[in-house]
């Protein structure tokens, strides 16, 4: 649809074929409680490619401070919980109780993986998102500090350029992405990045570690 931009569909379940099925096809679920399970699969989509990801000053000098540590699958169920808590902007979260168990349920199918970010061994900030092959679907992130999420974005580029992920999927567009080096590419294009890098079969779990 041109409006709201990107819906697709309604309906359906969250049953982890079913989610892998929409990511295989560049479509993802975003929906509130009071609403049926919406699909969507905007035009631009933004992507950020590793190899372009742009980090800056400020956050070269945090990484470098080594304030903070960062964990691989350490504890997924407590990161996507901290990208659920509301938000400054408002009350309302979109990753409900039905939505967290099944992207919990990818997790421990090896699909679902997550970046953590932790201040004196306190989770600070952190990432989750699925991955398919060569594709991480970024899905949400949270922050409890100035930078914390950076500090997980930064672990993820890296995670990726050492695992040959080629593709980090942003879904929509916005410029606080933009500054770090995501661009918008077009539906189509988007879709044929899919086709030749993302694989259904998982890769497992990405060890926990500590940096």
């Amino acid at each position: 649809m041109r409006e709201p931009p990107g819906l697709l569909a309604a309906g359906g379940d969250l049953s982890p074929a079913r989610l892998l099925a929409a990511y295989e096809r560049g479509v993802f679920p975003w929906y509130s409680a009071q609403q049926p399970i919406l699909w969507w699969s905007p035009d631009p989509r933004m992507v950020l490619f590793p190899g372009e990801f742009r980090c800056s000053r400020s956050l070269k000098k945090t990484l470098r401070s080594r304030s903070f540590t960062t964990r691989i699958d350490h504890a997924f169920s407590a990161t996507i919980r901290g990208c659920a808590k509301p938000r400054r902007s408002g009350p309302d979260t979109w990753l409900n109780a039905e939505m967290i168990e099944s992207y919990e349920q990818l997790h421990e199918l090896g699909f679902g993986h997550c970046v953590e970010t932790y201040r004196e061994e306190r989770l600070v900030g952190g990432l989750y998102g699925i991955q398919l092959g060569q594709v991480f679907f970024g899905e949400s992130m949270f922050s409890l500090e100035r930078d914390a999420s950076k500090v997980a974005l930064a672990r993820l580029v890296d995670e990726c350029r050492a695992r040959d992920i080629k593709v980090i999927d942003c879904q929509v567009a916005s410029k606080h992405l933009a500054s770090l080096g995501a661009r918008e590419v077009s539906r189509s294009q988007f879709v044929g990045l899919l086709r030749q890098h993302a694989k259904r079969a998982p890769r497992g779990s990405w060890l926990p570690q500590a940096s």
